[in-house]
């Protein structure tokens, strides 16, 4: 087949032609009958460099097919060099931080006054996260946290026990919205998954906000939809506590202390596969941090009846690997393999008690706590894990900076991230695969429910209305 006179393979395979022609010329023209040893070893010469000439070129084409440019010779970038690349390139995003609930507790989402602005922008506010460490950590993108508590009497699931984490859901999502008109030249507006790069583009953090918990919601799919239209681009089905549509991981006891959850609906009840459905249709991510594994599978169709579960992939914000830490907030092995099967993504905790455990014999269910193993070093171990399991493109970071009252040493705040991303390329990832890692994945991920949406609307799929209760 001939080749296109302007393709650029066409004219290197020409150049190499020549060049083979040369030898073949050089190889058959008749040498003189004596040589002097000048003439012996200037043809000597000759041969060798056209024998070096034909094997770079040959190389040429191996290492640039297209004969785009790309030079032979590949400088070898140090581990510094190579972080920096990536993160030039795809933005790292968190997909859990939770500084809304810090201001909320330590300056009452009061941010104008000049204790709170001080700090925020020249250093040394509390938590984890500050303008200059956001910019030192090379942080493409956040998900942040409108989370509120639990309520206390968090078994009734009344719409009056909910009237507060309603108000106090939507002061959080009024808080971020103000903090980032604050500071617009740091802080994008929520994007959608179709968006979601142009930000990072243009020199800010992409900052889609995500509710944490079900309880938010106060039992009405005009809340969800409400929250949707503000920026919320996910919602974590439970926090510490069982709602109406989704049993969780772990709940909290009277005394304030955390207990393995005894299932109320054994995963997700009915009214969950439903509101489920609508964040399908409208194009928010499920998340499922913090919920029980019997819910975790049934959102991801191996569930114990014949529900599909969600027609469009999800998220693990905020939750790590089990068998690297038996905690009930983490994913089992089994639940990774349908992560894979319904292209999701797992986006790895740093909390402590997350990152660094082993099975114990506790009344409440929980393991025990390693606090040697609480390093950076172990939260690559799950990302390992995750990976090596399922792929490299499941896997991602949730660190939830700001809701932990420890870190593992080595990830102080949000400024150590590149730190993190050096230690997987040090563990032999490839710095493609690091790039889904750091961001990438959730970007694609996020990209596939916003197409999914689309496609439920415009084959006409209808928002789900609410059962209201009689006046």
């Amino acid at each position: 087949m001939m080749c296109d006179k302007g393709d650029p393979l066409s004219k290197e395979k020409k150049h190499l032609s020549q060049s083979f022609n040369l030898e073949e010329q050089a190889i058959t023209q008749p040498l003189p009958a004596r040589l002097s040893i000048g003439q012996k070893m200037e043809r000597a010469l000759y041969f060798i460099f056209l024998a070096f000439f034909l094997m770079m070129t040959a190389h040429s084409l191996r290492t640039d097919p297209l004969g785009i440019g790309i030079s032979s010779h590949h400088e070898v970038l140090t581990l510094e060099q190579r972080v920096d690349n990536i993160l030039q390139k795809t933005p790292l995003i968190d997909g859990h931080d939770d500084l809304p609930i810090l201001i909320r507790f330590k300056y009452g989402n009061q941010i104008y006054q000049d204790n709170f602005t001080t700090k925020f922008v020249h250093g040394g506010f509390p938590g984890h996260v500050d303008l200059p460490r956001l910019s030192k950590g090379k942080v493409g993108g956040t998900f942040w946290s409108v989370f509120v508590e639990c309520p206390k009497d968090w078994q009734n699931f009344s719409d009056a026990n909910y009237a507060l984490s309603v108000r106090q859901t939507m002061e959080q999502v009024d808080l971020w919205l103000r903090l980032q008109q604050a500071y617009p030249d740091t802080f994008s507006t929520p994007p959608n998954g179709t968006t979601a790069l142009q930000p990072f583009l243009d020199g800010k953090i992409i900052s889609p906000m995500g509710m944490e918990g079900l309880h938010s919601i106060g039992n009405s799919l005009a809340h969800l939809r409400h929250f949707y239209a503000q920026g919320v681009s996910y919602a974590t089905l439970t926090h510490n506590c069982h709602n109406r549509y989704a049993d969780a991981a772990v709940t909290e006891l009277p005394d304030g202390s955390m207990k393995k959850a005894d299932p109320l609906w054994h995963g997700v009840s009915e009214a969950g596969k439903a509101l489920i459905s609508e964040m399908n249709r409208l194009g928010m991510i499920v998340d499922l941090s913090h919920v029980s594994a019997e819910t975790m599978r049934d959102v991801l169709g191996a569930g114990k009846d014949d529900w599909a579960g969600s027609s469009a992939p999800v998220i693990f914000s905020h939750s790590s690997a089990y068998a690297v830490c038996p905690h009930p907030r983490n994913v089992p092995d089994d639940v990774l393999q349908l992560v894979k099967s319904r292209n999701s993504l797992v986006m790895v905790n740093i909390a402590p008690d997350f990152v660094s455990c082993k099975a114990g014999d506790n009344p409440n269910g929980l393991p025990d706590f390693v606090p040697e193993n609480a390093t950076l070093e172990h939260v690559a171990d799950h990302i390992m894990h995750i990976g090596q399991l399922i792929g490299f493109d499941h896997v991602g970071f949730g660190s939830d900076f700001d809701g932990i009252g420890s870190v593992p040493r080595g990830l102080d705040d949000v400024s150590k991230f590149p730190d993190l991303v050096a230690e997987l390329l040090r563990r032999g990832v490839s710095d493609e695969d690091a790039g889904k890692v750091v961001g990438g994945n959730l970007l694609r991920v996020w990209r596939d429910v916003d197409r999914i949406a689309l496609d439920k609307q415009a084959n006409g799929a209808l928002p789900l209305e609410d059962d209201l209760p009689e006046a």
